[in-house]
């Protein structure tokens, strides 16, 4: 039996439980994908995502990402999706909130 809840997730709510820089929450899921939020500020590492998308909207803030050959910023009720393989080294210059989708993983 399938329990159905009709209740919104309080995007600041869950937003103020964050406490590490750099350490994605999951809020959501939808069919074989996350939504997570994550609060950032200064570099991550270079990294791709082995073939997946990935969506980052800024909440809140604003976030850069670097790339091999070129940079994008992304500013508050903007998203940029990196495509999947794509070496790139996310980034903010002041402590930003981002959500985050992409597949969920398995094990």
């Amino acid at each position: 039996m399938i329990i159905i809840r009709y209740q919104a997730i309080q995007l600041n709510d869950e937003l103020s439980k964050l406490n590490d820089y750099w350490s994605p929450k999951v809020i959501g899921e939808i069919n074989d994908y996350q939504f997570k939020l994550v609060k950032i500020d200064g570099d991550f590492m270079w990294h791709d995502h082995e073939g997946d998308d990935k969506v980052f909207i800024v909440l809140e803030g604003e976030m850069f990402i670097d790339f091999r050959d070129g940079q994008v910023r992304i500013s508050k009720g903007e998203m940029f999706i990196v495509p999947g393989g794509v070496e790139h080294k996310p980034f903010a210059e002041k402590e930003s909130y981002i959500m985050l989708m992409e597949p969920k993983r398995q094990g």
